[in-house]
């Protein structure tokens, strides 16, 4: 895939490569509240406790505003608890479509969503998850960027996951017109202990985090990414472009 070919074959350049823009703008940062209640994990973020979790901006292409706006709107929000970090993520999409079925696939050679997640932000690792409209996952560790070298780790499972898929329309029927699909996950705090220690999160506590949608041009030889904190260069792998999250002790006050 182009994001990761890119970081293998320039190296340590591609820092430079970053555009001045891009390095002069900030990251996003999100305020992640407290669920207020159960969440279900049935892909259809309809529990009450998501009611008022804010919705991130918009994704923008991977390089920035400097180029095209996306064609499919995609936007994510999050929640937390003691025991999860949950994600929830809405995809516009006419025609929702997978082929992989395999746990571990290359799942970016189908249109997917990916996570990226940071939440030691001083350490060079980091924790990579891919999913596909048929939910199949594929999970792997960073000990440090490819451009410095680093070696993803496939052996690598976020156990105790769940996740969950929920299309509007229908999957793999390209006759009809379809509205996207959404993905829900309640990604488990305690995930990263086999590789490293991490602290639970309080509030106030600070991770790094990306997301990226991957979407191949049908007949072409091309993908869009699209990403919610701009990386300003065809890159997913450069952290330091993340966005921020932070934690909060603010509860998501539910019927609000």
């Amino acid at each position: 895939m182009m994001k990761k070919v890119f970081a293998v074959v320039f190296g340590t350049a591609l820092a430079a490569a970053i555009p001045a823009a891009a390095e002069d703008s900030a990251p996003l940062a999100y305020e992640c509240l407290r669920a207020a209640g159960p969440i279900h994990v049935d892909g259809k973020l309809d529990d009450p406790a998501w009611q008022n979790a804010p919705w991130t901006s918009d994704f923008v292409d991977i390089e920035g505003d400097s180029r095209p706006r996306p064609k499919f709107r995609t936007r994510v929000k999050m929640l937390w608890d003691d025991q999860y970090l949950y994600i929830g993520a809405e995809l516009e999409e006419p025609e929702v479509k997978a082929t992989l079925t395999q746990r571990d696939s290359v799942i970016f050679k189908d249109n997917d969503f990916e996570v990226f997640v940071k939440p030691l932000p001083a350490s060079r690792s980091y924790y990579e998850f891919e999913i596909n409209a048929f939910n199949t996952g594929w999970d792997l560790f960073l000990p440090k960027p490819y451009n410095e070298d680093g070696q993803p780790d496939n052996s690598w499972d976020i156990e105790g996951l769940k996740t969950a898929i929920a299309v509007q329309g229908s999957l793999n029927k390209p006759d009809d017109k379809d509205r996207g699909w959404t993905v829900e996950m309640a990604y488990p705090l305690s995930a990263f202990a086999s590789r490293q220690a991490v602290p639970p999160p309080a509030h106030g506590t600070i991770w790094r985090i990306n997301f990226s949608r991957v979407e191949w041009t049908a007949g072409q030889a091309k993908e869009d990414n699209w990403v919610w904190s701009p990386q300003g260069v065809i890159d997913m792998h450069v952290p330091s472009r993340w966005g921020y999250l932070h934690f909060s002790g603010n509860t998501s006050t539910l019927n609000k």
